[in-house]
């Protein structure tokens, strides 16, 4: 399976409210391998249909691998979701903030508040019922993808206007918090007995 093209804004499609899928069909198949062969490719996290032209309720999801306790990944630690007319029954009161891109918005990343948890209902790629508890950056990613379903964008959901850079200014902003945490962190000392 060849990778598909990923459209990015302006285009129209991204703006759209997704149609329902009703045919678990070979050629949906397709469309679902394609889009996690393009997700897989593109090193992302998640992919709605939209991103590649499909105006249907359809996203594919990869979730975070899980970390030793040197910040390495874990191998076979990684979850592929595809899901089928998601809808989000229930949020958290709890909000979190945390740091999104986006495939459609090649270069930019923007701060985003979103529910800690959520609970999901749709379907499989098979057309079977599916419900999910969803935590962290899983919940957070799912949220996206279903924004994209719904004509949504992430920029439309900034902290603050100002809260969107572009990689290159992010990674200068984190070096500059790196650097300051540094400086002001207490002088290292020699062990004590005790310590």
């Amino acid at each position: 399976m060849s990778t598909l093209s990923i459209v990015t804004i302006p285009d129209k499609v991204l703006r759209q409210k997704s149609q329902p899928v009703t045919r678990f069909d070979a050629e949906l198949q397709r469309l679902i391998d394609g889009m996690v062969e393009t997700l897989r490719e593109a090193n992302g996290v998640g992919l709605a249909a939209p991103q590649v032209g499909e105006s249907r309720q359809l996203a594919v999801i990869w979730t975070l691998p899980d970390v030793d306790d040197e910040g390495n990944e874990i191998e076979d630690t990684r979850e592929l979701h595809v899901i089928v007319n998601p809808e989000i029954f229930w949020r958290s009161k709890e909000m979190v903030k945390g740091i999104e891109g986006c495939l459609s918005i090649p270069g930019y990343l923007g701060e985003v508040e979103r529910h800690e948890s959520i609970r999901v209902r749709g379907q499989d790629r098979h057309g079977r019922k599916v419900r999910l508890r969803l935590y962290d950056w899983t919940a957070r990613i799912f949220q996206h993808e279903i924004d994209h379903l719904n004509g949504e964008l992430y920029i439309d959901k900034l902290t603050a206007p100002e809260n969107i850079w572009t990689e290159e200014e992010f990674e200068k902003r984190q070096e500059a918090a790196r650097q300051a945490k540094d400086k002001n962190a207490p002088p290292a000392h020699d062990p004590v007995v005790g310590d």
